[in-house]
């Protein structure tokens, strides 16, 4: 009997037959107690009486497979007779029971470099179905295209595999909607958060926003030289980037109030004449175990201005002019060079 079978449904046990007459001969039928089945006895045209199972209550396979009772068949003698007959009833399964998930909601951390090829996770399901009607399937449910280009299920043992490598810097994390689908149509949904753990595979960026290029000699102390912008995409200690310069310029490091850039600033007064131009090394590293790196190469030339005065080759000349010299005869050739450059290190004489 199906155990889908609803109450009042009626089934024939066959008859019970007594070789006595009259009163002595069959009378009626009792059935063993229990919560499901009743008997009734109905008389055929021949005037013999059958038996009748009458179901009361609904079967549930899951919760009772079969059930063994016992019908007798009564006479009406003095003592009365019997006659037994035991009745096997088996409860045939539905389709009544969805997939059920071990878990409504499946949690896995995921390092950024995992391999394509490892396994996430199993999510699992049951069915208290019997047969085909137990048999599982998995898949995904509606879910982004994206995601499914990461990860793949496999459909008889709902193991998930990552398909394609990872980006923490892309996205933190996937939801993946699971379905499992019994061999009656049935479906059930679980969810599985897959969280991203950043790993330090990103070196620091160190991008030029603005420089002042040449930077004139007499500027003083404190001028802003460049702007730069230095960040990390990593997160955490991996993205937390410190700075140093190297090299002999005469700058230092300044971070931005809001702390998003880092200026370049003169620490001391330039000076042309001892060095026309200046090249340093911006280092900037993370705080990774093992720290990246990153670098910048900033070359920083000096303006001129004319802050030196021509300088005789002497402070002084004593020449000696015969008495007979002609006219336009040259008594001394004076020199004077100037350290500035251009039209300020250009000298003429009065």
């Amino acid at each position: 009997i199906n155990e889908l079978t609803s109450p009042g449904a009626r089934f024939g046990v066959g008859v019970a037959e007594d070789a006595d007459v009259g009163s002595n001969s069959l009378q009626g039928y009792e059935l063993e107690a229990n919560k499901y089945f009743a008997v009734e006895v109905k008389d055929s045209h021949d005037g013999s009486k059958f038996a009748e199972l009458v179901l009361r209550h609904a079967l549930d396979r899951e919760r009772e497979q079969s059930l063994q009772l016992v019908l007798t068949a009564l006479d009406g003698g003095d003592p009365p007779r019997t006659g037994t007959a035991q009745l096997w009833i088996n409860v045939t399964d539905a389709n009544d029971n969805p997939p059920v998930f071990a878990q409504d909601r499946y949690r896995v951390s995921l390092r950024e470099d995992a391999p394509p090829g490892l396994t996430v996770l199993n999510v699992s399901a049951s069915d208290a179905d019997a047969g085909t009607n137990a048999h599982i399937t998995y898949g995904f449910g509606e879910t982004p295209a994206k995601v499914l280009q990461k990860f793949i299920i496999e459909a008889e043992t709902g193991t998930i595999t990552l398909k394609e490598s990872l980006d923490f810097e892309e996205t933190r994390g996937y939801t993946l909607l699971v379905e499992a689908r019994d061999g009656g149509g049935l479906v059930s949904h679980c969810k599985v958060e897959v969280e991203l753990v950043d790993v330090n595979d990103n070196p620091p960026e160190i991008t030029l926003l603005s420089m002042s290029n040449p930077v004139p000699e007499d500027s003083p102390a404190g001028t802003v030289v460049a702007l730069l912008n230095v960040e990390d995409p990593d997160s955490g200690e991996n993205g937390q980037v410190s700075c140093e310069l190297s090299g002999e310029a005469p700058l230092s490091i300044v971070a931005s109030p809001s702390g998003s850039y880092k200026v370049l600033v003169l620490a001391k007064a330039l000076d042309r004449e001892e060095a026309a131009f200046h090249e340093l090394v911006l280092r900037a590293m993370d705080g990774g175990d093992p720290a990246r790196t990153g670098t910048a190469r900033i070359r920083v030339t000096v303006l001129d201005v004319n802050d030196n005065a021509p300088v005789f080759s002497q402070a002084e000349y004593t020449v000696r002019v015969p008495e007979d010299a002609s006219v336009g005869s040259v008594l001394v050739t004076v020199t004077a060079t100037d350290a500035d450059e251009g039209l300020y290190g250009h000298v003429r004489y009065s």
